[in-house]
């Protein structure tokens, strides 16, 4: 039916069940239709330039607007909890506590992890709001091949891009203009930065949004949900196994088909890749597969 999916990269658990997936949501139409998609190493390559290609958190933390001290500090960070996020051999509930606080940054004595630690360290940058579009353009940051083709598609198909991130949205918003690909259908839902009067970072808005708390029910309290709550088929991308609860909350969903981004210790997360995702592509930095269904999905009955 889709000739990419036979790609020596794609794996199925059940590839009838795929191909039923699909042929349902052509058949309901594109105006039942909504793409949900995390960003880091999803939208972005795993790699690229023959090393392991920026992440949003990443992008600022390796600019010259930070000290490196700070550097050092935030490397620990990531080398500290990088590998509890892709255990597969823990489960959501034993990683969450590691991941996060119990609460608030402001809250003095509690215990700080990954995101919270990283963030109050930005903190103390005083980071200028005018330097990101620098920061973004200096840095090694690309976004999957023939990104172009998946944007454009779904701009003229006016198929809503959800994409929620546990980065910086201000660097995401960034990224994704500098591609020349933020048209008004792409909403983003990420963790914001606030600047005071005089353009230098003082918070992070609103709650702290991280790899497992990613999804759409958290839009029911806001004005975008009624642009999508009359599109019940969703096709989903992500890289990690957090990302799968991305469509939860979705009402009245009638058919969602996942593709999950398979780049790192293959052989280790491959089963639970599997298990949670309906096509898993395996060290692909293309965005080959997903264009091959969205051209499907919008093609004539």
């Amino acid at each position: 039916m889709i000739p990419e999916l036979s790609n020596p990269s794609v794996f199925m658990r059940d590839r009838q069940r795929v191909e039923e997936i699909i042929k349902a949501m052509q058949i309901a139409g594109t105006n039942t239709i909504q793409v949900i998609s995390d960003f880091d190493h999803t939208l972005t390559p795993f790699a690229c330039n023959g090393k392991r290609c920026p992440s949003c958190h990443k992008i600022l933390e390796s600019s010259k607007l930070i000290s490196e001290d700070c550097k050092v500090q935030l490397k620990n960070l990531l080398d500290t909890y990088y590998p509890i996020e892709i255990d597969s051999n823990r489960t959501v509930e034993e990683k969450l506590p590691l991941m996060v606080e119990c609460g608030s940054v402001v809250h003095v004595g509690l215990q700080t992890r990954r995101w919270t630690k990283a963030h109050t360290l930005l903190l103390q940058q005083r980071i200028r709001k005018d330097m990101l579009q620098v920061v973004v353009k200096e840095s090694d940051v690309i976004l999957r091949e023939n990104y172009q083709l998946f944007f454009t598609h779904l701009q003229e198909h006016n198929i809503p891009l959800l994409i929620f991130s546990a980065g910086i949205g201000d660097v995401l918003e960034e990224v994704i203009g500098q591609a020349g690909v933020f048209s008004p259908n792409v909403k983003v839902f990420s963790n914001y930065m606030d600047f005071d009067e005089a353009g230098i970072l003082k918070a992070f808005k609103g709650e702290l949004i991280h790899t497992y708390n990613k999804r759409e029910g958290a839009l029911l309290n806001t004005g975008h949900f009624q642009d999508i709550k009359s599109r019940h088929n969703i096709l989903l991308l992500g890289d990690s196994l957090g990302d799968l609860s991305m469509a939860d909350g979705v009402h009245n969903l009638e058919n969602i088909l996942k593709i999950g981004f398979l780049n790192d210790k293959v052989e280790e997360r491959k089963p639970s890749y599997m298990q949670g995702y309906d096509i898993v592509l395996v060290q692909d930095e293309t965005m080959d597969v997903p264009n091959a269904i969205l051209l499907y999905l919008t093609s004539t009955k």
